[in-house]
């Protein structure tokens, strides 16, 4: 306010100067003439005047300025000269916080591009103002042609649109996106004038995640409960009815192996946990291919007992080979593919078992069988916790449906890849490939 009245007398100061100035000389002037009140008004006049059009000049240069303010302000004494570098000085700030303000929603909206979760905002009638990504991935949209397009002409689920008319958005809504193959969370929030910000989570693994749970629970209530039931009913039998011994003996047999099916159970169950949270094993300590043949044949004589052609190929100058690992896990895998092909090839055929060291470096132990085959609609799915092919078959021969998956997640661990080829009545080949870092071959 200081500064303003200082700028008003100092100009009200100039133009009376200037009026006295001009009004003395024409009344000097107008005094030799005869006419000094005339020529005195008149020269005051013409000084006035003057002095208003350079101040309006000046404006004017001001004005044609402030139309493209990028430029340098005009240098211009006084009052307007102060003007102009004011004013620039203020353009200047305002710019350089709109530059700043800028970079700042630059790097929010980069942050929310670098989230899974999709966010799209809405204007009051359901227009999209924006949209990730993420969003639009989720939604099948694309994220620069379909800005200012109703979201409700693009995206037709009808859980979707019904939510959003609804106008209640205290809970999210699941849905599957177009196309069916992923399962989303929407979450809306109102903001603002009837503003919309809609969040989108794909929540595809995590619904298979609980869908496996709630299977595997179900599975292993089913897998213990069938044993169960029948060591209640032999016990039953044991204590209410009068057995022979020859009976007796033959209810009890049955009883151990109820026991033992559900013992074998419970110790793939405990194997596949600590296998699945254990971190990947180091490559510090190794173990002989050589020794886990030997140990895997004598364990499928016994289980043969002599009704297959049983081939175990390892040659001579792969005796010194090692892996690197866990002995335990990779003699259960080896063994669960081993004991498979007995229990599922037919009395009198044959079963090969080979390990082969590859050209560069990598190692192949691999099981042949002529056994019944699997159709090959059932080999994506070989892996799965009590997946079975025949599940009364495989219950007959002992199996806890665990094994396959157990090797998957044994191999997966010690960075290898498990490989199955079959065909139906023709036999299958299941090959372990292990990675040439945990294969050696020993000195001396």
């Amino acid at each position: 306010m200081e500064l303003s009245n200082t700028w008003l007398w100092s100009r009200v100061t100039a133009r009376v100067l200037t009026g006295s100035v001009g009004g003395y000389a024409g009344w000097w002037l107008g005094a030799r003439m005869g006419y000094p009140v005339l020529t005195g008004l008149s020269a005051a006049a013409v000084a006035l005047l003057s002095v208003t059009v350079l101040d309006t000049l000046k404006g004017y240069q001001l004005m044609d300025w402030l139309r493209t303010p990028d430029v340098d302000p005009p240098k211009l004494p006084g009052l307007w000269g102060e003007v102009a570098h004011r004013t620039h000085r203020v353009l200047r700030d305002r710019e350089r916080e709109i530059l700043n303000e800028r970079e700042r929603l630059g790097q929010f909206l980069s942050a929310i591009e670098a989230s899974p979760n999709g966010v799209m905002l809405l204007d009051a009638t359901e227009h999209i103002t924006w949209i990730s990504t993420a969003a639009a991935l989720h939604f099948g949209l694309h994220p620069v042609r379909d800005l200012a397009q109703r979201v409700t002409n693009l995206v037709r689920a009808p859980a979707f649109v019904q939510h959003l008319a609804h106008g209640d958005y205290a809970e999210p809504i699941t849905f599957a996106s177009q196309g069916g193959h992923t399962t989303l969370s929407v979450t809306i929030r109102a903001y603002g004038e009837g503003l919309k910000l809609v969040l989108s989570q794909d929540i595809t693994e995590r619904e298979r995640s609980d869908t496996m749970r709630r299977d595997f629970v179900a599975n292993v209530s089913h897998e213990i409960r069938t044993p169960l039931t029948v060591l209640s009913g032999f016990i039953e039998t044991l204590v209410n009815l009068p057995l022979t011994d020859v009976e007796r003996v033959r209810v009890l047999t049955l009883m151990t192996q109820q026991a033992d099916r559900m013992q074998t159970l419970v110790s793939d169950l405990l194997m596949l946990a600590q296998i699945e949270g254990s971190p990947r094993p180091a490559s510090d300590t190794w173990c002989r291919v050589s020794a886990l043949m030997e140990r895997i044949a004598n364990d499928a004589r016994g289980l043969s007992r002599d009704r297959h052609t049983l081939v175990f190929s390892v040659a001579p100058a792969e005796r010194l080979v090692e892996l690197a690992g866990v002995e335990g896990e990779w003699l259960s895998a080896m063994g669960n593919l081993v004991s498979n092909a007995v229990r599922y090839t037919p009395e009198g055929g044959s079963i090969t078992v080979s390990w082969v060291t590859c050209p560069d470096g990598r190692g192949e132990f691999s099981v042949r069988d002529s056994g019944i085959g699997i159709d090959a609609e059932h080999l994506p799915r070989l892996t799965e916790r009590f997946y079975r092919v025949d599940g009364s078959r495989s219950r007959d021969t002992g199996g806890t449906g665990l094994g396959l998956s157990i090797v998957k997640h044994v191999v997966q661990r010690h960075g290898g890849e498990l490989r199955v080829s079959s065909e139906k009545g023709k036999g299958s080949t299941f090959t372990i490939l292990v990675p040439s870092m945990r294969v050696r071959v020993r000195q001396g």
